[in-house]
């Protein structure tokens, strides 16, 4: 028994990272401290200084632990990766996790290429962004490959001069093939220097270059060379006109504001490269509330630049932060430059931020109506639900199962998963019964949930490395009454866990009627947002569950029916299904309508028909 008042007594004081669970084992809530002993200490004294958010989850940590490290950014370090490890419910996540494209220019190599990437690696190239407008990272793309005919092929050289004819881009005009050595490496790198000042945005000397190529055309006569320069110039400086934002400096920084409205925020990041905009970004935080503005930004930046992988010179805020020397220091450890985070009251930055934060309200009251009817059908759903079924703890993650099988044959079982009444499809499961035969849904049930938990267990424990199924729902979700959910306890209570369950009960027509929780049926309003949900997660399950179902009866058939038919290989039985879509749509096929099929010639059509006919 983790008895919390004595563990707090033996609380070492040195840096490091604690991490507190619920009932379940779940890590609920990831933080780095100074001196463990004096923060994890205030969580358990008077809450009456704590935020809202605290005091919730200080209701559902049942033990505690913590990792001593050798210095507080270590502690910092080991913080983000253990949140990104573990997601915890009080911890602040972002909601968009995508990765952003480069341009990569390889002048770690021969004759350098160049080309879009969303890998950042030190490997000795060159590169440019992040991008956030991918239209406008392949029209900047476009556009050098067509003021510069650099080479696009993979070839590695001095290895592969010679070895074969230029490809069809230097036949067309669009590389100067050094492969065969029709340039000399001089030239071909002073075009890859023009190009990394194209990248820069030194446009103005770009466009004199590309001016005085035009000119010297044109006195040689060359008008249509001397055209077509004139279109790259129109082609840069349209492009130029597209930079709205210019400063002094030309370091690489970062602008960040947000907005807050209720529980829901929204940081709005402009990405600045060379003094010039390049592209912006804004990211949806919910259960924003409850934390200060300064503790707020603090946890974004620290989640924000612990994920991506570029970062900037300097990183501007609109808010101050806490720990700024010391995530600072972090950054440029990372970066291996000093990294400079500030918060400006005045001046140019401080009209970034400015703009930045006006950005920011104009995207919330954009998507304010649409983000709170949103908000209505995820979250306050599934606090009707929490209200109706009379429960005291969150319910933020729910599972749920069912299974499927047709009279016992091919028997599967699906797992759901909803997040804050959101899907997540990246946590869906699929389970092929292996233990029971026949149509017994019951022992199905506590096969699947049996498999599943004893995963999470495995997981847990180190045992095992099974991706997905690390964390614990707060409630699950069987389709079907009171039977399956007393086996879905009894699989529960065999494993040593004790998780809430409630059953989705249907009327005579197939329809949702309500839930089952506790022996107790309750009923919702047909037209409220937890029904809705209810009814979503309800027809989301059967939906998983029929597709694998399908899937695997599918592949029974075509092995069961088609692998007996004679000169009928693998790959005509794949075009027979992908043409008619199933056996009995064959067996109705005439001659010609099977000959039609690819791969099949006369002789095969009749083996199929002469098969169906014979087996009717």
């Amino acid at each position: 028994m983790f008895d919390i008042k004595e563990e707090l007594k033996k609380l070492p004081e040195k840096s490091g990272v604690y991490i507190m669970r619920d009932i379940n084992d779940t890590v609920i809530y990831v933080g780095k401290a100074k001196i463990l002993k004096n923060r994890v200490r205030q969580y358990f004294q008077n809450s009456s200084n704590n935020s809202p958010k605290v005091i919730s989850m200080v209701k559902h940590i049942d033990r505690f632990e913590y990792i001593v490290t050798d210095s507080e950014i270590e502690a910092l370090i080991l913080e983000n990766n253990l949140i990104k490890k573990y997601s915890p419910k009080y911890n602040i996540m972002l909601k968009d996790d995508k990765t952003y494209p480069y341009i990569k220019v390889t002048i770690n190599e021969k004759f350098p290429k160049l080309f879009i990437t969303r890998k950042h690696e030190k490997d000795g190239a060159k590169y440019f962004g992040p991008y956030t407008n991918s239209y406008a990272i392949k029209e900047t793309v476009e556009l050098i490959h067509k003021i510069w005919p650099l080479r696009r092929c993979m070839k590695k050289f001095p290895r592969d001069f010679n070895k074969e004819r230029p490809c069809l881009n230097h036949h067309i005009g669009q590389c100067l093939a050094p492969c065969v050595k029709k340039i000399d490496e001089k030239s071909y790198n002073k075009m890859i220097s023009s190009v990394i000042k194209f990248l820069n945005g030194n446009y103005n000397s770009i466009i004199k270059e590309l001016e005085n190529d035009m000119y010297n055309a044109s006195e040689n006569l060359e008008f249509e060379k001397a055209a077509e320069i004139r279109d790259k110039i129109s082609a840069v400086k349209k492009l130029d006109q597209k930079q709205v934002i210019e400063n002094m400096s030309m370091d690489d920084r970062d602008v960040i504001a947000f907005a807050r409205a209720g529980s829901c925020a929204l940081v709005q990041v402009f990405f600045i490269r060379g003094g010039k905009m390049t592209g912006r970004e804004h990211f949806i935080v919910n259960d924003a509330d409850g934390v200060t503005r300064s503790e707020f930004m603090t946890d974004f930046v620290k989640r924000f630049y612990g994920g991506t992988p570029f970062i900037p010179k300097e990183i501007v805020l609109q808010e101050e932060i806490h720990d700024c020397d010391l995530i600072s220091n972090w950054l440029s450890d990372v970066k291996g430059h000093k990294v400079t985070i500030t918060a400006p009251k005045k001046g140019e930055k401080h009209r970034l931020v400015e703009l930045a934060s006006k950005n920011a309200i104009i995207v919330l009251e954009q998507f304010g109506d649409q983000m709170e009817r949103e908000e209505r059908r995820t979250i306050g759903a599934v606090n009707e639900i929490k209200q109706k079924i009379n429960v005291d703890f969150d319910i933020s993650r729910i599972e749920s199962y069912d299974i499927s099988n047709t009279q016992g044959i091919q028997s599967v079982g699906s797992m759901v998963v909803f997040e804050k009444g959101k899907p997540k499809r990246s946590d869906y499961r699929k389970f092929k019964i292996k233990s029971v035969f026949g149509p017994d849904d019951y022992a199905s049930i506590y096969e699947v949930i049996t498999r599943r938990f004893l995963r999470y267990k495995k997981e847990i424990s180190g045992e095992e490395k099974i991706k997905g199924f690390n964390k614990l729902p707060d409630i699950i979700f069987i389709d079907g009454g009171k039977g399956q959910i007393k086996v879905v306890k009894k699989a529960l209570y065999d494993i040593g866990l004790n998780i809430p369950v409630c059953g989705m009960v249907k009327d005579d027509r197939h329809r949702t009627r309500g839930l089952i929780y506790d022996n107790n049926e309750i009923l919702f309003d047909s037209h409220s947002e937890g029904f809705k949900l209810i009814t979503r997660i309800q027809d989301e399950v059967h939906r998983f569950a029929i597709e694998y179902h399908r899937k695997l009866m599918e592949k029974n058939q075509i092995k069961s029916i088609l692998d007996d038919i004679k000169g009928i290989g693998a790959t005509r039985r794949k075009n027979l299904m992908k043409h008619f879509g199933s056996i009995e749509a064959i067996r109705k096929a005439s001659f010609e309508e099977i000959c039609n099929v690819e791969s099949m010639d006369s002789k095969s059509a009749k083996a199929v028909k002469d098969f169906f006919s014979s087996n009717l």
